[in-house]
């Protein structure tokens, strides 16, 4: 095995012990199953976990029709109606794979070397989570593919969504949409899980109604088992869980041209490190 190769492999290792450190062990068969979610085995990387499906039938045949949520009403609850949402929003969150979308980026100074470092030691190479480091680098796009996944029982389970650059077909990320509550809450939250190397990182997102018909969504607790981001690792077919000091903020909205447009916020520690702008056009019929 190549030097580099065990030491990459190495420094995976670590990073799971590290959060067997930090964390705190669950059971993701009992108490703590809301965090339970897909992952990649070991040396699996990118969208591996999405073809394991695939090779089990899990995983439905493309269709320009399918989106990440099957029908947004689904995360009515005490705290959001869906009843008012704009028909754009709608029906981009229930058509997504109908969409094209261009998009913008802008680091904080502060953050932006530390950005850069991730996406280089780890988002290119295990294909997930690879943010725009450079703002021309999402000149030309994203590519946007959405493939629906079944439970074994044959119930739509969710979607995954698999984004690349256009610009060089480097892969941005593969990411598993859900409807599901964290903890014990009632409202249902969109759940986006980021598949890793035995572990992902899980994001619950709060949704709310803006007074336009806007939508945003909201992971900004700091509360285990409320919105946020979280980390899951396996050590020893033990897993563990974390925290991650991540908050992100969607604005989901139509300008006064009729554009469907997006702000996407990313904080660290509550600073805001990265802002994301895109701008969504429907393609399909």
């Amino acid at each position: 095995m190549p030097t580099r190769t065990r030491s990459l492999g190495a420094l995976d290792l670590s990073t799971r012990l590290w959060w067997r450190v930090t964390g705190t062990r669950v059971d993701l068969t009992g108490g703590s199953r809301w965090l339970a979610a897909p992952h990649n085995e070991r040396g699996e990387v990118g969208d591996d976990w999405l073809h394991a499906l695939d090779r089990r039938g899990l995983v439905r045949p493309r269709s320009a029709d399918h989106g990440l949520i099957d029908r947004v009403d689904l995360l009515d609850g005490p705290e959001f109606e869906s009843a008012g949402i704009d028909p754009l929003v709608r029906d981009f969150y229930e058509h997504t794979a109908a969409w094209r979308m261009e998009v913008w980026s802008q680091w904080n100074p502060l953050f932006a070397p530390g950005g850069a470092l991730v996406t280089r030691v780890f988002g290119r190479r295990i294909q997930q989570l690879a943010l725009p480091i450079s703002p021309m680098s999402v000149s030309r796009g994203m590519t946007s593919g959405v493939h629906v996944i079944d439970t074994p029982d044959g119930r739509r389970d969710g979607a995954a969504w698999l984004r690349t650059l256009r610009s060089d077909r480097s892969p941005v990320y593969s990411g598993f949409y859900q409807v599901a509550a964290p903890g014990d809450a009632v409202q249902p939250h969109v759940k986006v899980t980021f598949p890793l190397e035995e572990g992902n990182v899980q994001v619950f997102l709060t949704p709310r109604l803006g007074d336009d018909g806007s939508l945003w969504l909201h992971s900004r607790s700091r509360t285990h088992g409320a919105d946020g981001a979280y980390v899951t690792a396996r050590v020893r077919n033990r897993w563990y869980a974390a925290m991650l000091p991540l908050h992100e903020t969607f604005h989901v909205f139509v300008d006064d041209e009729g554009v469907l447009r997006t702000d996407h916020h990313l904080r660290v520690f509550g600073r805001l490190a990265l802002r994301l702008h895109y701008r969504l056009d429907r393609t399909g019929h």
